[in-house]
């Protein structure tokens, strides 16, 4: 059954990653295997069975380090048999794998002296055992070519014997230094001198050497610096040089010679390289019966700024994976305050009562409670949430005396006039005045965009300022628009209205339409990276674009697509 057992496994990956909690339990599996019905009947057992070994993972008390141990390696290697079969699978079958049952055994060996820990302290003990371990495959290379350390060359013989390395500092190596004990105290309590491991080290050399067929290598520069060669080839080279009467000198000559043939195979080698062109700077022209319908108002943006991602997103349908493990970065810290204040506004409390503060953190911590699995970040946000209370609640009683909140989360579609196409964008937050116009607010909780990076990208609210004129949202109907407003959320908070005066709405309307209408023209290209508002933006698609072989002062390369 290994063939379903890797499909479920790619399909659940993707569920984790487009969808997926950090910590999937029970119930979301549970869920996802309802999804199929009758199309995978096996996947609800599967699915139980993965969801029954991980809700004895995540109920992990504090307990006696040796209990961790047992618990882990029953856990792994359930994980490895599978569901259909008894003892571990293949979990310790290669080279890593008996190398971590070596770690794992000598761990439990130990573990009555650990005492008790939680499941953290477990995991950064293993982490640092395990990356602490050396793994030697013997399973991979060539049969004939054995690499020794100077123990293992010291006691056994080769043909053919190459000695790498004759670089100073590797050969002999540097004796680190000992922090607690002086040349005079290690001698006066018997241990040691640093030097005799250089002794030792001259001493293999002098064995190895002697081989039938030596080889003597070093590599000339490491890390773009010169290196120095190790003192016993210069004892050897100096040596021979100075026998000139015995023949050293020509000896050294002939092992320098038989040495250059390889050199100079090598050298050959890399001269053979073919030249490949970079990569052109890509505006590819798809037909325009493939070219996109229909955007939201933020993709506008990313059209202006950077064609090329909406030509992979949408042309070639090319969606951006989340990480496997789902992390509390700004964009999920930006869902929960919008989920925070969403909720709070809902319950219609008036800002100006004392007690609404308390309102405000109380729904904070459910919020966080139920969105955000990571309990430190919790508190972060929690206390993120705390400095801007005051300025939310003093700056909403005087949104409050210009409109009344009417629709959270409103989603918007409209059609552009002249041209199939269609916009829509989700608003939100829309109150209304008592004249029966429309207020956009929209929070952010990073940089809150200039005027002038309204006025020429950054359009999403003088887009849903023309929206609501033209009926696209359904909550509220077609309605004339007095302002819309970003509330900043950030570590100074702001209001920022967007300009209306200087970008009227039906100038607005206009210029999008004039705009998708030439995005339908079929000589117009989605070149990649236009017109980003920084050098070091990072474009979700640069790699398939392959920036980096091509810069901005490259032209772009139109590319006709059928």
């Amino acid at each position: 059954d290994r063939g379903d057992h890797l499909r479920r496994t790619h399909e659940l990956e993707l569920e984790l990653r487009r969808y997926g909690p950090p910590y999937p339990e029970l119930p979301m599996l549970a869920g996802w295997a309802d999804k199929t019905g009758a199309s995978d009947p096996g996947r609800a057992d599967w699915a139980g069975w993965i969801g029954g070994l991980l809700a004895g993972a995540l109920n992990s008390p504090v307990m006696p380090l040796s209990d961790h141990v047992s618990r882990h390696m029953a856990l792994a290697q359930t994980f490895a048999a599978g569901p259909s079969r008894d003892g571990s699978g293949d979990l310790w079958a290669e080279a890593a794998g008996r190398q971590a049952f070596a770690v794992m055994a000598d761990l439990a060996l130990h573990a009555d002296a650990g005492g008790e820990m939680s499941a953290r302290e477990y995991a950064a003990l293993l982490d640092s055992l395990l990356a602490g371990s050396e793994i030697r495959n013997p399973d991979q290379g060539h049969p004939q070519v054995l690499i020794w350390g100077t123990l293992e060359a010291r006691v056994q013989g080769a043909d053919l014997v190459i000695l790498a390395g004759l670089n100073d500092g590797i050969w002999p190596e540097v004796p680190p230094p000992d922090p607690w004990l002086n040349r005079k105290m290690r001698r006066d309590i018997g241990l040691p001198l640093p030097e005799r491991r250089i002794g030792l080290s001259a001493h293999d050399f002098q064995q190895a050497v002697a081989g039938r067929d030596v080889w003597i290598t070093r590599s000339i520069r490491s890390d773009d610096a010169e290196t120095v060669a190790s003192r016993w080839l210069f004892r050897l080279t100096n040596l021979l040089d100075g026998l000139e009467d015995q023949g050293g000198k020509a000896a050294l000559t002939a092992m320098r010679d038989r040495g250059q043939q390889w050199l100079g195979q090598a050298a050959a080698l890399s001269d053979r390289t073919e030249t490949v062109a970079r990569a052109h700077r890509p505006s590819p022209r798809p037909p325009v019966a493939k070219r996109p319908k229909a955007l939201s108002v933020t993709q506008v943006e990313r059209l202006m700024r950077d064609p090329y991602e909406i030509y992979a997103r949408k042309i070639l349908g090319l969606e951006q994976l989340d990480p496997l493990v789902p992390s509390p970065d700004a964009a999920e810290r930006g869902n929960v305050i919008h989920g925070i204040l969403e909720r709070f506004i809902a319950l219609a409390v008036d800002p100006a009562d004392p007690a609404s503060r308390q309102v405000l953190m109380d729904t904070a911590r459910a919020v966080l409670d139920a969105d955000c699995p990571w309990p430190m970040v919790r508190v972060l946000w929690l206390a993120d949430v705390d400095k801007i209370a005051g300025w939310f609640l003093e700056t909403e009683v005087d949104r409050r005396a210009k409109g009344t909140p009417f629709a959270l989360e409103a989603w918007g579609d409209v059609a552009l006039d002249g041209i199939d196409f269609r916009i829509k964008g989700k608003a939100d937050r829309i109150d209304l005045t008592p004249d029966g116009e429309v207020i956009f607010y929209d929070y952010k909780t990073g940089k809150v965009p200039s005027k002038d990076a309204q006025l020429l990208f950054d359009k999403q609210l003088l887009f849903e300022a023309a929206m609501v004129e033209k009926g696209a949202f359904a909550a509220v109907g077609a309605r004339r628009c007095a302002t819309a407003v970003y509330l900043g959320l950030g570590s100074k908070p702001e209001t920022r209205p967007a300009p209306l005066d200087a970008a009227p709405t039906d100038t607005v309307w206009t210029g999008l339409t004039d705009l998708m209408r030439i995005w339908a023209q079929y000589p117009r290209g989605y070149s990649a990276r236009m017109a980003l508002q920084l050098v070091t933006d990072v474009g979700r698609y640069d790699h398939l674009s392959r920036f980096g072989e091509w810069d901005f002062s490259s032209p772009v390369v139109p590319e006709d697509l059928t």
